[in-house]
């Protein structure tokens, strides 16, 4: 598999919290974030070693090939240094697509997830 994508960025919630939210995405359904569109599907965790990592399968239907890995390691104070990793088999999408993948992953993380948690 090759790294199609990764950012890094840091969550206000600590590495067990975002650990159980990326492990059951919808154990709070006052806090909803895994908001999927049409053509994406619910992930299933494939490897989880807590609290500092979550493989995810993929979440699109136009590639089940994907993985996406979730490095939770703290930030040295009450949060996470939360880094998700686009893992892909060959061929690699066109940069459309490819852009699309990668914007939908930021958007679901770095939006979603730390919105509930008040960032």
């Amino acid at each position: 598999m090759l790294e199609a994508g990764t950012r890094k960025r840091s969550q206000p919630a600590p590495p067990h919290v975002i650990f159980e939210a990326l492990t059951e995405p919808d154990r709070d359904p006052a806090r909803p974030w895994l908001l999927l569109l049409d053509d994406e599907q619910p992930p299933r965790t494939l490897r989880a070693q807590s609290p500092h990592l979550v493989v995810w399968s993929s979440i699109w239907r136009k590639r089940p090939d994907a993985m996406v890995r979730f490095d939770l390691p703290s930030d040295g104070a009450a949060g996470t240094e939360l880094r998700w990793t686009l893992l892909l088999d060959e061929p690699l999408p066109e940069p459309s697509l490819l852009g699309h993948l990668r914007k939908r992953l930021n958007q679901l993380i770095n939006a979603n997830l730390r919105y509930t948690f008040g960032q």
